[in-house]
């Protein structure tokens, strides 16, 4: 096997040229198939079979040439009558493509169209139809390699094993499939050398079918669903660190899912496991506890206990864990979060260092901080010459050990919510093994207040003391600050009453003291107050704060031009913000770098600082209102497609392994990357204005 793969990836280089052929005839309803690179109608079953085939060869080692679409299987009726069906994936024992090499199958369907609405995962009891299906192509003592069916429709996932005995052939319900090189038994004990890396999608449909499970299946509402998935993914992590060299307890022997008494000692380890987490971890009190039902919770450990996820990738990971966060954690106080493609625009022209300490006063779900830890990665990545190939096991553990010193060091996020905070927690944990600095406290009153992370915070993050802010605030009228020791703290600043002077048109102070301010006003201000000279801010504010004519919006622009270099600008459409956040409104992502005392008093001065400014507007985000991907299209109305050539690294046998991918891709229509390459070429012809700490980029 390992041979053969070796040698395919040069081979399917060396017919690049034909390959790039066939892909330019593609039409606008074909895709390349996964497993011959040939063309293919793109049907919804094709969509999911083309997810499953990824899924085999990433997850579970199974090499594309052991594998076959559509492959006829001979099965026996009953009283020696015999037909042909398809197997709409056949996985063979070596490159012989026969029925006697023939070892497992998957049986594929269109994804349910139920939109937004959670589709309620079923049992493999309540799938009797769907699996007389599966055992019939699994046939009985005839072919008694093939042990292994999949029936799914890309949300459930029906997995079978077939027993031959003495009375004849049994099909037991299995959680899971063992990898390429193991045994059914193997799989009996949990050993964290058999865990394997998620795939993006396949990790995806895993996380989202656990969270289904508990909201669909145990009736509870969606926020605390997720909850409750929270709670086992603390675990499941933990597990992963302090038990990496035996004695797992986060994991589900083949059976026990399927009986009661399986299903017992699951919940036995689970309970035990959390109690260590509650002791490990202060995010938690003893009213946190485990309330699924047995059934529920073996379902879970099954779905979640095969993966390796310190080792899986952090896009595939933050793309699995925001989808859920995304679908459950919606803004109901103004904490609107910010889509994956402006936090990621935002980390690219802020470029974060290792050196720097990076900082989210409102921090979400952990989105900035989520993206600075990737845009590292990457950095080293490149740096060392790996790129998108797997590291070797010790550039891994070397490259864990780096971030996870970099969170605990230079990283830190703080949120009014205390679900939220334990939100970001994780999600620090799922990238780099530990919770971090995640204060809980009202960052518009630190550094006083009575919440639990104030004073480690004033500890760590004084004023003056961070080089790098990313932070997307809440905001709107509605939701104004009027607690009268907060606004205090900005009555130098942004917290007063404006009115036009009649003699110069400016913006001039009242008298009389404001009584309620909207929070991304007070944001600006502490954002400044937070950096050192010099620090660069990235923040997310309504469009009004930024060009309304009335006489407060102008004093707080006038402020920000006092206090800061602006940097850049980039305006962004409605599509933004209004599916993923649910807030119908424009807003600017708006880019600072503080000034020092000098420069500012210069400009009191009337020194001359006129200064180029990067300024955008982008038109496109990738998505339409409803969520839907928005794609480029030539002038005659058809989708552009990009040809692409990827060498993909995979291991098989734990040996890493390459195949270089040819296909073509429908061109996504956002205009964010380009924005984020043209805002680095403006850099290059003008540097930033201002004074640039040493060591920064």
């Amino acid at each position: 096997m390992d041979e053969f793969v070796a040698s395919h990836a040069s081979v399917t280089e060396s017919a690049g040229s034909d390959a790039h052929e066939m892909l330019d005839a593609l039409a606008e309803d074909e895709i390349v198939d996964y497993i011959t690179g040939e063309a293919v109608k793109e049907t919804p079953k094709e969509k999911v079979r083309q997810r499953i085939v990824r899924g085999l060869l990433h997850e579970y080692g199974i090499a594309v040439e052991y594998m076959a679409s559509d492959f006829p299987v001979t099965v026996d009726n009953g009283g020696g009558r015999k037909r042909t069906k398809k197997a709409d994936i056949a996985i063979f024992d070596s490159e012989e493509h026969t029925q006697d090499n023939l070892r497992r199958v998957v049986v594929c369907k269109p994804e349910p169209k139920n939109g937004n609405t959670v589709t309620k995962i079923r049992t493999h009891e309540q799938a009797t139809k769907e699996l007389d299906e599966l055992k019939e192509l699994m046939g009985n003592e005839n072919v008694p390699e093939l042990k292994y069916g999949l029936w799914t429709n890309g949300v459930d996932l029906f997995y079978l094993h077939k027993e031959i005995g003495r009375w004849g052939t049994t099909y037991e319900p299995r959680a899971d499939w063992p990898q390429s090189s193991e045994s059914l038994g193997s799989r009996s004990v949990a050993s964290h050398a058999r865990l394997r890396s998620g795939e993006e999608d396949m990790l995806r449909t895993a996380f989202r079918r656990c969270h289904n499970y508990i909201h669909g299946n145990e009736g509870l509402p969606k926020d605390a669903a997720f909850w409750q998935f929270m709670y086992l993914l603390y675990a499941k992590i933990h597990d992963e660190q302090v038990n990496r060299n035996g004695g797992a307890q986060f994991y589900a022997a083949f059976d026990e899912p399927f009986t009661d008494d399986g299903r017992g000692k699951i919940r036995e380890r689970i309970d035990n496991l959390f109690a260590q987490v509650k002791n490990a971890y202060p995010l938690f009190s003893a009213r946190d506890e485990i309330t699924l039902s047995d059934r529920a919770l073996a379902f879970i450990v099954g779905q979640l206990a095969p993966y390796n996820l310190a080792d899986t990738e952090i896009d595939a990971k933050g793309a699995a864990y925001q989808e859920l966060v995304g679908n459950n954690l919606r803004g109901d106080r103004g904490q609107y979060f910010t889509p994956v493609r402006a936090v990621r625009l935002m980390v690219d022209i802020l470029a974060p260092q290792e050196h720097e300490r990076v900082l989210d006063p409102a921090c979400g779900t952990g989105g900035f901080l989520r993206e600075t830890l990737a845009a590292l990665l990457k950095q080293w990545r490149e740096n060392e010459g790996i790129g998108d190939e797997l590291d070797a096991e010790e550039q891994r553990e070397r490259h864990r050990q780096r971030l996870k010193r970099y969170v605990e060091n230079n990283l830190f996020g703080a949120d009014f919510d205390p679900f939220l905070v334990r939100a970001t927690s994780l999600n620090l944990m799922t990238v780099a093994g530990t919770q971090g600095n995640v204060y809980h406290m009202n960052s518009l009153a630190f550094p006083d207040g009575t919440l639990p992370g104030v004073e480690p915070a004033r500890a760590e993050i004084r004023f003056g003391s961070v080089d790098v802010l990313m932070t997307n605030p809440p905001f709107g009228s509605d939701i104004k600050i009027t607690d009268e020791d907060v606004l205090n703290r900005y009555r130098d600043g942004v917290a007063q009453s404006w009115t036009r002077s009649k003699e110069t048109g400016l913006p001039v102070a009242s008298s009389t003291p404001v009584t309620g301010v909207s929070p991304e006003q007070l944001f600006i201000q502490r954002a400044v107050q937070w950096v050192k000279p010099g620090g660069r801010i990235g923040i997310v504010l309504p469009n009004g704060i930024l060009s309304n004519p009335g006489p407060s919006d102008e004093a707080i622009r006038r402020w920000i031009l006092e206090n800061c270099w602006v940097l850049a600008s980039v305006e962004l459409p409605v599509e933004a913000f209004i599916y993923e956040a649910g807030v119908n409104i424009l807003t600017t992502l708006l880019f600072l770098k503080k000034k020092t005392d000098e420069e500012r008093m210069a400009k009191d001065m009337g020194a001359d600082q006129e200064y180029p400014v990067f300024m955008a507007i982008a038109e496109k985000v990738g998505v339409d209102r409803r969520g839907n991907p928005v794609y480029k299209r030539h002038p005659d109305g058809e989708i552009v497609l990009d040809y692409e050539t990827k060498l993909e690294t995979f291991r098989i046998g734990g040996q890493k392994r390459e195949r270089t991918l040819h296909r073509t891709v429908k061109v996504i229509d956002d205009d964010l990357p380009e924005i984020g390459r043209q805002y680095h070429q403006f850099r290059v012809a003008h540097p930033e204005p201002g004074f640039t700490p040493e060591g920064t980029r």
